[in-house]
């Protein structure tokens, strides 16, 4: 599993939990919280990126990201669910990496690329409790950046 970051290059997932341990680490007593979003961009292929951001709140972040691409995927409801899964999996190995680091009070958020408005706004019951039935809270448009912001960028 292949991570980039724009501060440290090519990351394995090992190397992305030491970065996030050693950016904690440089200010302990600073609330910290864990956003990790997907987005989708269909071509002749579709490409996933997921986004983990690592927020000094009030104070900054650092972010990682990893991309896979598939087969096209025309489905709207297809790419959002595979979108979720992605965030959500991806969720619960950094969250319990971090736990056994010691990190044991670190905030996770999972942003979903889905909003009230548009033609998401059929899934945003489902996907946002798919995500809080594995106990993280979801975030949607507009509150949602680390989907539709940051993923976002990545995609293209």
């Amino acid at each position: 599993m292949e991570f980039w970051s724009p501060t440290k290059g090519k990351l394995t997932l090992e190397e992305t939990i030491e970065d996030i341990r050693a950016y904690i680490g440089q200010l302990p007593a600073t609330a910290y919280k864990l956003v990790i979003g997907s987005d989708s961009q269909s071509g002749s292929n579709t490409c996933f990126v997921t986004a983990v951001i690592v927020q000094r709140i009030g104070n900054g972040a650092r972010f990682y990201y990893q991309k896979k691409t598939q087969r096209v995927i025309k489905s709207l409801r297809q790419k959002i669910f595979y979108e979720t899964s992605l965030s959500l999996e991806l969720g619960c190995q950094i969250y319990q990496r971090l736990r056994q680091a010691g990190l044991n009070d670190i905030r996770v958020e999972i942003h979903l690329d889905v909003g009230l408005q548009g033609p998401t706004k059929e899934l945003v019951r489902e996907v946002t409790g798919m995500v809080n039935g594995n106990g993280f809270p979801a975030k949607i448009k507009p509150d949602a950046f680390g989907a539709s912001v940051v993923a976002d960028k990545y995609t293209k």
